[in-house]
C-alpha cells in the first residue's frame, strides 16, 4: 500500500484551512452565549456541528503531510 503525502503547498493551505475553521467555530460558540434568538443559536450549533465534522476530516488529511524538508 502506497501512502500518499500532501505537498508543501497544500500542507500550507491546509493548514491555514484548518486555522480559519478553529477561529470560526470559536465565533460561532462564543456568540451562542451572548445571543438570545433561540432559532440563531440552533444556527449558530448546527455551524458548530458542521465545523468540527469539518476540522476532523481537515486534521485526517493535515497528518499526511511532509513535516520535513528532504
Amino acid at each position: 500500500m502506497v501512502k500518499q503525502t500532501l505537498a508543501y503547498h497544500e500542507t500550507m493551505d491546509t493548514h491555514e484551512v484548518i486555522n480559519f475553521k478553529t477561529v470560526c467555530l470559536l465565533k460561532s460558540k462564543l456568540m451562542q452565549g451572548i445571543c438570545f434568538d433561540n432559532d440563531l443559536k440552533a444556527l449558530m450549533e448546527k455551524d458548530v456541528q458542521q465545523s468540527i465534522h469539518d476540522l476532523n476530516e481537515l486534521k485526517r488529511h493535515y497528518e499526511g503531510a511532509r513535516t520535513t524538508i528532504h
